[in-house]
C-alpha cells in the first residue's frame, strides 16, 4: 500500500486546527478601495454580536500563505488577484460559538484582476458552509468608530500603518 505523506499531514494539521487548544494559520486579504476596505459580516452564534473581517482563510499544511490567500478569494469569491503584498502577521486570541480560539494571521494587502470588482457594492460569498453575509466596501473610518468591531484584533493599526498601499 502506498502511504502518501502529505495527505497524512494535512489530515494530522486539520485534526489538530480542529482540536481545542489547537493554533490555526490563516490568510487574508485586505482589499482597498480609496479610504474602503472589502469585508464580509459575520454573527458570533453564541453572543449574537456582529464582527467585520476581511477575506480569505486557513493555510494547509504544506501551502505557503500567498497560496492559500488565492485559493480562498477563488473558493470565496471565484475571483483572481494580482500580486499579494504582506503588511504583517497577527497573533489572534478570541472566543468564538463560546469556544477559546487561536490564531496566527498573514494579513496581505490584494487587489483584484479585474477592476471592475471595485464598482460593485457587495460582492457574494459562494464558498459554501461559510455562514458570511455578502462582502461589503467600508470605510476603515466606519470600522475604526465602531459599533461592530473588525477582526482580527490589530488589524487597523495595520491599515493605518499601509494607509497608501493599492
Amino acid at each position: 500500500m502506498v502511504f502518501s505523506h502529505l495527505a497524512y499531514f494535512t489530515t494530522i494539521s486539520s485534526l489538530r486546527a480542529n482540536m481545542p487548544g489547537g493554533i490555526r494559520v490563516l490568510a487574508i486579504g485586505v482589499f482597498r478601495d480609496g479610504g474602503r476596505i472589502l469585508v464580509a459580516r459575520g454573527i458570533d452564534p453564541a453572543t449574537g454580536e456582529p464582527f467585520y473581517r476581511p477575506l480569505g482563510g486557513g493555510v494547509e499544511f504544506g501551502e505557503r500563505a500567498q497560496t492559500a490567500l488565492r485559493r480562498e478569494i477563488a473558493e470565496e469569491l471565484d475571483g483572481t488577484i494580482e500580486e499579494p503584498r504582506l503588511l504583517g502577521v497577527l497573533e489572534n486570541l478570541f472566543e468564538y460559538a463560546g469556544r477559546a480560539g487561536h490564531e496566527i494571521i498573514f494579513v496581505f494587502d490584494a487587489r483584484f484582476s479585474d477592476p471592475s470588482w471595485y464598482a460593485r457594492t457587495e460582492l457574494p460569498v459562494t464558498e459554501a458552509g461559510t455562514g458570511w453575509e455578502p462582502a461589503r466596501w467600508i470605510s476603515i473610518e466606519a470600522l475604526s468608530a465602531g459599533p461592530e468591531r473588525l477582526v482580527p484584533l490589530g488589524i487597523l493599526p495595520l491599515l493605518q500603518a499601509g494607509q497608501g498601499s493599492s
